[in-house]
């Protein structure tokens, strides 16, 4: 049983990116959280509030170098690291018997293969997958109290799973509503990509335009399929097209479900609302389209719900804001449940 009573000591590596930066801000300000370590490498020697005035007078915290025997001394390690540096750090950080909770898609398969043909790495850690568990609190939560390695979902995978669990983890409703085929489109602002200098995602490159990207080849699709399976307890064919658009944060998904029968709207809204009904990070919108400003800032993920006037489609909706309930927040919010905190602990 853990000790809820007196602060945990964390620490950030990768601190200085988008995700990074969010997770330090988030912890700054949580009650029962002591930010020990903020760690970069080209960033070492740098005060937080160098690289981000934002943190000026909220914090001294120094950039520091990556020593294992420093992390020791912590409760949990955060990594908001790039794809394939974590393989690097997540095995002599678990080894070492510290709580992981990582922010790369390097342990969010069970197969080492299927990592390496969507991320076009090689994975040298394969011993560690099934010591990780997949993050999405209002899911898996029981898993995620007592695990070790976390693996933090995607964002796009984070908005898109959300908005149909309720659907594929209640036969009675999903079997009679969804096909076994699934289109996804969903749209995210440029922080989604980083903060590294592209090309691509220039101001003048995004400003007034609209573009897909990755189309048919996405690494977030089989992260999604997978999941979306595993609720289901069938194979599922799920096609997921990511849109750049210009703004800097917030995913909105848009789902198009071909109604296999006629179902009530009483019957979705009130499936949905069963099944989020412990869930303090998921709002129900049956009378509007959700919006990516709602939800900016914010750990919410807001789902909407209608169906068209032909009543032979469900259209489904769900808007988040990446960096936080997409990356930072839900971390956050998965160690609270490690810790025996409350859920929203430092979120709202």
């Amino acid at each position: 049983m853990e000790n809820t009573t007196q602060n945990r000591s964390v620490a950030v590596i990768g601190a200085s990116g988008y995700s990074g930066i969010e997770l330090v801000k988030i912890l700054l300000n949580h009650p029962r959280i002591k930010l020990a370590h903020v760690i970069g490498s080209s960033t070492v020697g740098k005060r937080v509030d160098d690289i981000y005035p934002y943190f000026r007078g909220k914090t001294d915290l120094t950039m520091e170098p990556y020593q294992l025997e420093t992390l020791k001394r912590t409760d949990i390690v955060f990594l908001a690291l790039p794809h394939g540096e974590a393989l690097k750090r997540v095995p002599e950080l678990v080894d070492a018997g510290i709580r992981v909770i990582d922010f790369s898609g390097d342990f969010r398969f069970k197969s080492p293969e299927i990592y390496e043909k969507w991320y076009k790495l090689p994975h040298t850690a394969p011993n560690y997958l099934e010591k990780a568990v997949y993050g999405i609190p209002e899911l898996f939560g029981e898993e995620i109290r007592t695990c070790q390695l976390l693996a933090n979902p995607g964002c796009y995978p984070t908005g898109a799973i959300l908005a149909l669990a309720p659907l594929l983890a209640n036969p009675q409703i999903g079997q009679r509503v969804v096909h076994e085929s699934i289109a996804i489109t969903s749209m995210s602002g440029t922080s989604g990509a980083g903060r590294k200098e592209k090309l691509e995602l220039m101001f003048a490159e995004v400003n007034e335009s609209i573009k897909a990207y990755k189309v048919g080849h996405h690494q977030h699709t089989p992260e999604i399929k997978a999941t979306l399976e595993r609720l289901a307890g069938r194979t599922l064919d799920v096609l997921f097209i990511p849109h750049l658009i210009p703004m800097t944060r917030g995913i909105y998904t848009t789902i198009c479900l071909p109604l296999k029968e006629a179902v009530s709207w009483e019957t979705i809204v009130n499936g949905y609302r069963e099944f989020y009904r412990d869930a303090r990070f998921v709002r129900i919108f049956e009378d509007m389209p959700p919006e990516v400003k709602f939800v900016v800032g914010t750990n919410y993920c807001d789902i909407g719900l209608a169906i068209d006037e032909t009543q032979r489609f469900l259209i489904i909706t769900s808007a988040i804001d990446n960096l936080v309930k997409g990356a930072a927040g839900q971390a956050v919010q998965s160690m609270n449940l490690m810790f025996g905190f409350p859920e929203e602990e430092g979120l709202l």
